[in-house]
């Protein structure tokens, strides 16, 4: 099993936010290939950082090489092309990690 995993701070615009990011962003995930489960989790406390997170997704494939197919899909690069409209209520990108 391999995992993406994507860390968010903060949004300046919590309402914009949430409303893109639940309403856009996750149905253009769930559409990518080979996703075999995808979670959504808030950020109720953080130790060891200054990091100020919010929220934190988790997409499950079978391998990272699936993974590396999914972005690369025309689905992945809708996904990535959304970022951009999420980036207008974050002060920065989200981390993004990738886990086996």
């Amino acid at each position: 099993m391999a995992k993406m995993i994507v860390i968010y701070n903060e949004p300046t615009n919590k309402e914009g936010f949430e409303a893109h990011y639940h309403n856009v962003h996750i149905p253009l995930v769930q559409k990518l290939p080979f996703l075999k489960n995808a979670a959504v989790n808030m950020v109720r406390q953080t130790m060891n950082t200054n990091e100020n997170f919010y929220l934190i997704a988790e997409l499950e494939f079978d391998s990272l090489q699936e993974i590396g197919q999914a972005l690369e899909s025309q689905e992945g690069k809708e996904v990535a092309g959304d970022i951009a409209n999420l980036m207008t209520f974050l002060e920065k990108p989200p981390v993004i990690t990738m886990a086996e």
